[in-house]
C-alpha cells in the first residue's frame, strides 16, 4: 500500500510538472498612444503604471496595441524580463505599433513577421473603408526549457471601416491555417478588434477560433467589458479586446480582465486582459 501511495505521489508530481511547464499567460493591452494630450491621463503621467502592471503580472507574452517608439523604448529599460518584435504601421513619426513582448529568458524566436491588413499585405498600405494601415505581428516561439512551440499572433483592427474588419478577419484566419498547415504548433491570437462578440464580421474567428473569455474553464474574473475611455466613475459595457486560441491544440484555463487603478484612474482606455493557456 505505501508502495502505491508512492507510486501515486509521483505520478501526481509528474503531471502537475508536466502541465505546468505546458501552460503560458497571455496579455493583450491597448496602452493608448503618448503623442496625444489626454490631460490628466497623458502619457508621461501614466507610463509607470504601464510599466509597473506589465512587469507584475509578468505574462509570458504581451501583445501591445497602440505602441508607439518612445513607450516601446521606456517600457524596455524599465522592465529587463522582456525584448520585443514587431513593426510599425507607416513610416510617420509618431507611428503605431502592434508589437508582441516576450519573456527572453524563457523563449527565442524561431521565425517573425509583420503584414497589413490589406489587399497587399507585404507593404504599408491600407485598403477596402479602412481609416489607416492596420498590421498584424507574429512570431513562432521555442521554449528555452521544454522546446514547446507556440504561434503569437498580435493585431488591432480599424475602428472605422466595417468591410476592413471583415477582410482583416478573414485575412488572419488564412495566414494562422497557412502558417499551422507547414508547422502545425499551438497558436494565439491577441488585440484591440475595435468590434463586440455579436458583430458579424467577428463570427468567423469565434467559429474557427476558441475565444478565451468564453471558453474559460474557470468563471472569468473582473468582468469581461474592455473599453473604459478613461472613464472611472462610469462601468465599462463593451468588451473589445480579445484573446484567441486554435481548437484543436489549446485550452483556456483561466481568464481576467485587469481593472487595476490608481488615484481612481485606469493606466489606460482599455482594461488589460490575461488568459492562462495550456497548450495541448
Amino acid at each position: 500500500m505505501k508502495i502505491k501511495n508512492l507510486l501515486s505521489a509521483v505520478l501526481l508530481l509528474f503531471f502537475a510538472s508536466y502541465f505546468a511547464q505546458n501552460t503560458i499567460e497571455v496579455m493583450s493591452f491597448n496602452i493608448r498612444l503618448g503623442s496625444v494630450d489626454d490631460g490628466e491621463n497623458h502619457w508621461n503621467i501614466r507610463k509607470d503604471k504601464v510599466k509597473d502592471l506589465i512587469n507584475y503580472y509578468e505574462a509570458d507574452f504581451v501583445g501591445l496595441q497602440e505602441a508607439q517608439r518612445p513607450q516601446i523604448n521606456y517600457l524596455l529599460e524599465n522592465n529587463s524580463l522582456y525584448s520585443f518584435l514587431g513593426k510599425p504601421r507607416d513610416d510617420g513619426e509618431n507611428s503605431e505599433f502592434s508589437c508582441i513582448f516576450y519573456l527572453k529568458n524563457k523563449y527565442k524566436v524561431l521565425e517573425q513577421n509583420t503584414f497589413w491588413l490589406s489587399e497587399t499585405p507585404e507593404k504599408s498600405t491600407k485598403s477596402w473603408d479602412a481609416a489607416y494601415p492596420r498590421i498584424v505581428t507574429y512570431a513562432l516561439f521555442e521554449n528555452l526549457k521544454t522546446k514547446k512551440k507556440v504561434w503569437v499572433f498580435n493585431t488591432h483592427f480599424d475602428h472605422v471601416g466595417i468591410v476592413a474588419r471583415q477582410k482583416s478577419a478573414e485575412i488572419i484566419l488564412k495566414k494562422m491555417k497557412e502558417l499551422q498547415r507547414k508547422k502545425n504548433y499551438p497558436a494565439i491570437l491577441t488585440g484591440d478588434f475595435n468590434s463586440q462578440k455579436k458583430d458579424p464580421w467577428m463570427q468567423p474567428l469565434f467559429e474557427n477560433l476558441q475565444e478565451a473569455s468564453s471558453n474559460s474553464l474557470t468563471k472569468p474574473y473582473g468582468g469581461i467589458a474592455t473599453w473604459n475611455g478613461f472613464k472611472f466613475n462610469e462601468k465599462p459595457t463593451e468588451q473589445i479586446d480579445f484573446i484567441f486560441g486554435s481548437k484543436n491544440n489549446t485550452m483556456v484555463k483561466k481568464f481576467r480582465t485587469i481593472t487595476d487603478f490608481y488615484d481612481f484612474k485606469y493606466p489606460s482606455d482599455h482594461l488589460p486582459i490575461i488568459a492562462k493557456i495550456e497548450l495541448k
